[in-house]
């Protein structure tokens, strides 16, 4: 099992959300590599650190885990819809998106303050300048880190 790191606003969708919905499709994605992990890396019962980007302050706020693979996002077909991509079809669907669970919210979620003083995270995909892929691979010692800092 791999572990992974899905950037979202708490303005937008919230593990709050998560939890109340119990799962959900993990669309809107639309950045090229990004949407390479989706359709061909993340599987089904990996991992997900649930990051609460730009919020005060950001952090690490929950656990969920993949229970669907890869899939076309279809708000990428609807017109309506703000991640509309004219571009995409049902025949040559450019974007993917996963359906992830909520396992946990934390009580003590971790900051991207306390990350960066963290001496094992030091090359965690997310503490790099200029990092802002709202997926991302994490290893699994930085996983097992951040969840030990979470459950304090």
């Amino acid at each position: 099992m791999a572990c992974w790191l899905f950037k979202s606003e708490p303005s937008v969708y919230s593990i709050d959300d998560l939890r109340r919905e119990r799962r959900t499709f993990w669309d809107g994605v639309r950045n090229y590599q990004a949407r390479n992990f989706l359709r061909d890396a993340i599987a089904v019962g990996d991992d997900v650190l649930f990051y609460h980007s730009n919020a005060q302050p950001p952090a690490v706020a929950g656990l969920a885990r993949v229970v669907k693979a890869g899939s076309p996002d279809a708000t990428a077909l609807d017109p309506k819809h703000d991640h509309y991509d004219p571009k995409s079809s049902r025949e040559n669907p450019i974007w993917y998106g996963v359906d992830i669970a909520f396992v946990e919210e934390f009580e003590n979620p971790p900051s991207l303050e306390t990350l960066r003083g963290v001496t094992g995270l030091a090359k965690m995909a997310l503490l790099q300048k200029g990092s802002r892929l709202s997926i991302q691979p994490v290893t699994p010692a930085e996983c097992r880190i951040v969840l030990a800092l979470a459950r304090g």
